[in-house]
């Protein structure tokens, strides 16, 4: 029964944050100023720390769909491949999107991947530590043929990283009451690596080294940690 009443508990708040988000949407014109965005390609250096961007690989979309959904979605969408001094890569894909409300919102890596021909092996939240704070986000193992591949991502919505579809609903009526289009990004980043431990510590090397490279807002846009100064 307690298991049942929590159920009913937090349909019922999905329900009522779906209800609020549609009452509160604001009616913004085109002329109306946003939250200053970021460019991706400006904020995220191709050198830093003991990483540098790997020669130019071409990008293969395996799903005929995918890059028509990605440019829905997104407004910007960067994909490069680092390789660390010591031999190792990572695969960073950052896509941002200045309208995230309703049916554009974030296209989940666990979506991705499965229409791209991979078998989704695991998929779990996990607080993604940084020194700016921990960032809500998750990680997942996926497989293509003898490719594995471990993966560490997250989302933000307006001004704050989450995780779940209630949680994504929460901000957008915080942020529809004070009449704000909320913008999101997608950060993810992931190793060719059947060693899942070294990889996430890998991933985590390079997300932290990245985060101390940049400037404090590209930072804050980038984590949704109001913390990362």
């Amino acid at each position: 029964m307690p298991a049942l009443r929590t159920a009913v508990a937090l349909a019922g708040l999905m329900c009522l944050a779906s209800v609020m988000a549609t009452l509160a949407q604001p009616q913004v014109s085109v002329t109306t100023p946003r939250t200053p965005g970021i460019q991706l390609d400006a904020a995220i250096p191709s050198r830093f720390g003991d990483w540098q961007v790997d020669a130019p690989q071409a990008v293969q979309v395996v799903n005929p769909q995918t890059q028509q959904v990605l440019d829905k979605l997104y407004a910007q969408v960067l994909a490069r491949t680092y390789v660390h001094a010591n031999g190792y890569r990572v695969m960073l894909s950052v896509a941002y999107g200045s309208d995230q409300r309703g049916a554009l919102q974030a296209h989940k890596p666990e979506v991705c991947y499965v229409a791209q021909g991979f078998n989704l092996l695991q998929s779990d939240a996990s607080d993604i530590p940084t020194a700016y704070g921990q960032i809500f986000g998750r990680r997942m193992t996926a497989r293509l043929g003898p490719r594995f591949e471990p993966v560490t991502y997250w989302f933000t919505f307006g001004d704050q990283a989450v995780r779940s579809r209630l949680e994504r609903r929460i901000a957008e009526v915080r942020l529809s009451v004070t009449g704000q289009i909320p913008d999101g990004l997608l950060f993810r980043v992931s190793s060719i690596d059947n060693d899942t431990a070294r990889a996430y510590a890998e991933q985590d090397r390079f997300v932290n080294d990245l985060l101390a490279a940049v400037t404090p807002s590209d930072r804050r846009r980038l984590t949704g940690l109001k913390s990362a100064r």
